[in-house]
């Protein structure tokens, strides 16, 4: 039976207290769907036969029509009627964007950004540090991203990435949460220590390893040519003994979590692997070692993230020379091309000179994780709209700087930013293009969020939320132009 057209359309005429997202009205056979701002808060408004309605978590306003919160269980219900909202995997043949949200408040706006792209958005992407920094949980993230998806109709498909996974109690929840791509962080299994080694104690160590490794390796890269695509590659003793004692550890885990866990999934799953959490730069015949070796034990990567040359710190453009860069990334590239992964890119917001590189050496196939850059663009607007509470935020941030550095490879000028008794309201988003303050922002995020008044009460977040709900628009306009430079300086082609 299908039910009376225009149900809700009759309710939202008649009730200016909900404000509906226009693209979210869905119809079908035996209900109507769509996602309503009430106050401030975000609210699936559902009209339908009962036994579509006792599904959802929620309140009746009227004998057909249900209220329903954006939670967990209704987007389960959600999923079912609209397989779209659902993330998916999609394999190494696709570009792939990882749009982090910190604040669940930014998918809206990285949608509309990426829309008419020739690439996929990962929505859902948060490591477990930053969720529990937020105290947020993996579901909340997905939760997130199925609403938003379902609020601006993007049936083009989006990703969820468990990211920089470390632990398998990590890897497990994230499975079970959903996630359809796992990016596993070997950084604690690489030996950095191997690179401060004298040649004696290269050696040494490397005749610890049973002789059947020794020999197994010794055979797979001694005397050998590894023709790439416009190089070739071969490994004299020395260099495979520091790159076996380097990486051994971290392909063993890797093979492990392959195995017990992706191989074992119940959905499709993109697997990435990085070391670029490390000291160590990423020698094109490293990450060949490390991606063959791979390749040998039967694992099937998506995407590999080297650590390249030069410095990707958060929030600012590339730190190095050009063409350095271009000569070792056009390297890394065919690497990835050879053996059939994509290249991925991490701490990608904002590196716009090297931008241009990366679209060309992989022809516009790769992965690129962005994250922090949708909490500076809030703080740009904040500082544009709320410069009593954008003031109050940076001074705190600057304060406390110190204790949140210790947690990230930064390197800003103190000296070089203008104090805030030297700026008017008027300029203070110009704080959002100096490098050095937007570092110090970016890396504060997590201090500004959990900050305490002396009574326990939260210092800012609940302010801030408050006030970036109230300037959802802006923040939207703000994230497609922000988001949109990097789609178009990447060269990612309309569709």
């Amino acid at each position: 039976m299908k039910i009376k057209e225009g149900t809700l359309r009759e309710l939202l005429n008649t009730k200016p207290a909900y404000t509906l997202y226009e693209r979210s009205f869905k119809q079908l056979e035996d209900s109507e769907w769509a996602m309503v701002k009430e106050g401030l808060e975000k609210k699936l408004l559902v009209s339908g036969k009962q036994s579509v309605l006792d599904q959802l978590e929620g309140e009746m306003i009227s004998e057909q029509i249900k209220l329903c919160p954006t939670n967990y269980q209704n987007r389960l219900v959600l999923n079912k009627y609209f397989d779209w909202t659902v993330p998916k995997a999609f394999g190494n043949k696709v570009t792939t964007i990882g749009l982090g949200d910190r604040l669940g408040l930014a998918s809206p706006g990285h949608i509309s950004a990426i829309r008419d792209k020739k690439a996929k958005p990962i929505l859902a992407q948060q490591s477990i540090r930053e969720l529990t920094l937020m105290d947020r949980t993996i579901d909340d993230i997905v939760d997130a991203a199925s609403y938003a998806v379902f609020q601006e109709d993007y049936q083009d498909g989006f990703g969820a990435d468990g990211d920089h996974l470390k632990e398998e109690a990590d890897i497990k929840r994230a499975l079970d949460a959903g996630m359809t791509m796992l990016t596993l962080d070997c950084s604690d299994h690489i030996e950095n220590a191997v690179a401060n080694y004298t040649k004696e104690e290269v050696q040494a160590h490397y005749d610890e390893l049973p002789e059947d490794e020794r020999t197994g390796y010794e055979k797979r890269y001694l005397d050998q040519t590894f023709h790439i695509h416009s190089f070739d590659l071969s490994f004299s003793k020395e260099a495979l003994m520091f790159n076996v004692l380097l990486y051994k550890k971290a392909l063993d885990f890797t093979v492990f979590v392959f195995d017990e866990y992706v191989q074992k999934a119940n959905q499709e799953i993109d697997f990435e692997l990085s070391i670029d959490e490390t000291e160590t730069v990423t020698s094109p015949a490293s990450h060949f070692f490390v991606a063959n070796e791979l390749a040998e034990r039967g694992v099937k990567v998506n995407s590999l993230a080297p650590r390249f040359i030069g410095e990707f710190q958060k929030g600012v453009d590339y730190m190095g020379e050009l063409d350095q860069f271009e000569a070792d990334f056009k390297q890394h590239a065919e690497i990835a091309k050879t053996l059939d992964y994509k290249i991925s890119i991490h701490s990608g917001s904002d590196k716009f000179s090297v931008f241009p590189i990366i679209g060309n050496h992989t022809e516009g196939l790769f992965h690129l994780k962005t994250a922090g850059t949708n909490w500076l663009e809030a703080m740009r607007v904040l500082a544009q709209t709320e410069p009593e509470l954008y003031r109050k935020m940076h001074s705190y941030a600057f304060e406390h700087f110190p204790e949140a550095q210790k947690y990230y490879h930064i390197t800003p000028d103190l000296s070089g930013i203008p104090g805030l008794d030297k700026v008017n309201d008027a300029e203070l988003p110009e704080y959002l293009n100096d490098r050095n303050a937007r570092q110090v922002l970016h890396v504060t995020y997590g201090v500004l969020l959990t900050a305490e008044t002396n009574e326990g009460q939260p210092l800012f977040k609940n302010i801030f939320f408050e006030k970036m709900k109230e300037r959802e628009e802006e923040y939207r306009r703000t994230l497609t132009e922000h988001i949109g430079k990097h789609l178009e300086t990447l060269r990612i082609p309309n569709q």
